[in-house]
Parts: C-alpha cells; sequence; structure tokens
C-alpha cells in the first residue's frame, strides 16, 4: 500500500487529489496538510511513502517545507512531489534542489497523478518527461557551474557515462540500450553512482549533472 500526504492550502485541491488516488487499491491518503508547517508535522508523524506538496502555501512555503523533509535523516524513504500551477515555474528547480523526486503540474491528467505517485513511491524520479528536462537545464544554465569536485572524479567512465544519460532522462531500461548493457547492470550502475555521491534519488544526479558541467542543455540528441 502506498501512503500519501496531501499538501494544499486549497481544500478542494486536496479533495479532488484525495478523490482520484482513494479510488485505488494500491494507495491510501493518510493525512491532509494545509500548510507547510503541517506537512512536514505529518511526514514526521505518519511517515508517508509520498508527499504531494504544493509551492505556495502559508506559514511555511512548500520549498522549506521540502527542505525539512528531505534533509531529516528519519524521512529519508519520504518522497516529495511537487505541485504547480504551472509547468516552468522559478521554484520548481529550487525544489528539486531541495530534494523533491520531481513535480508535477495541478492539472494534469488522473493516470498521470497515479502514475507518477507510483513512480516515486517505487524509488524512482520524475524525470523523463521533457518539460522536466527543459526546466533543469534553463535554471541549472543561469550560474556558474562549479568545479565538479572530487566525488564526481571519483567515478569511473562507465559511471560518468551513465550518470549523463541519467542527467539527460534516460530510463535504465534505455540506458542498457543506448550501452548495449542488461537493465540489471544498468540499474546497478545508478544505483553505484547514487551510492558515491551521496544522492537521494534520480532527480538529484540530474541536478548534479547539470550544475557540474558534465552535460549540458541539448547533450544528448
Amino acid at each position: 500500500m502506498i501512503r500519501v500526504v496531501l499538501a494544499d492550502d486549497q481544500t478542494l485541491v486536496r479533495a479532488g487529489f484525495r478523490s482520484i488516488l482513494s479510488g485505488e487499491t494500491d494507495m491510501e491518503v493518510v493525512g491532509e496538510a494545509g500548510d507547510g508547517e503541517q506537512a512536514v508535522a505529518l511526514a514526521r508523524e505518519l511517515r508517508p511513502d509520498v508527499v504531494l506538496m504544493d509551492i505556495r502555501m502559508p506559514v511555511l512555503d512548500g520549498l522549506e517545507a521540502t527542505r525539512r523533509i528531505t534533509v531529516d535523516d528519519r524521512l529519508e524513504d519520504v518522497r516529495v512531489v511537487i505541485l504547480t500551477t504551472f509547468d516552468i515555474d522559478d521554484h520548481v528547480y529550487g525544489a528539486l534542489r531541495a530534494g523533491a523526486s520531481g513535480f508535477l503540474v495541478k492539472d494534469t491528467e488522473p493516470m498521470e497523478l497515479l502514475h507518477a505517485v507510483r513512480v516515486v513511491a517505487r524509488g524512482d524520479a520524475l524525470i523523463a518527461p521533457a518539460v522536466t528536462r527543459r526546466l533543469i537545464a534553463e535554471f541549472a544554465g543561469r550560474g556558474r557551474r562549479p568545479d565538479p569536485g572530487p566525488r564526481l572524479k571519483a567515478l569511473t567512465e562507465r559511471e560518468r557515462e551513465v550518470m549523463g544519460l541519467v542527467g539527460a532522462g534516460l530510463s535504465n531500461d534505455e540506458i542498457a540500450r543506448r550501452l548495449v548493457l542488461s537493465p540489471a547492470t544498468a540499474k546497478t550502475h545508478v544505483s553505484r553512482i547514487m551510492t558515491k555521491l551521496a544522492v537521494r534519488d534520480r532527480a538529484q544526479l540530474v541536478i548534479l549533472a547539470y550544475e557540474s558541467g558534465m552535460i549540458t542543455p541539448g547533450w544528448l540528441a
């Protein structure tokens, strides 16, 4: 059973999401929060699998609430999906950097919402949609890229290649086909990279790949 907390200051929005999720046999809405502070408290109390987090909320906004959840070692298995009104939003990139596993626009189709919750709950990240890659590329490209640092330099040549493909939004199966590997081998590479770099999930690998200069927008033709 996938346990979900809904965090949005609009009661009707929460009711709509609850209606969609509650109709699934493998999902359960275990709590609702009207502001970011409540969202953090519920995450700590209930330890849900997924928090659907609005960005703009009173008391504590979704960005800071996401950061507090993702830096809490007790909540390392809690995944945050950011909800936004627009598909390109300055705050979304900040949320991904804060540790969110991806984002959804609020008017997404019900099937897309259900798919997103399942993807994030199993430990993957919502990085495949082209809009996500455009958003990350846009905002990562605004600042001066830092030196890759010792962590990235510790990766093997193959691991750097795999990380670049993760950064381009490819799934494990797509990476396997491109590099002529088995899906299991591709998954192993990704897991080792995440361990070496101490990142929560694939979304954080995407951010790091762009910010380090490992790949640039349009890198994967």
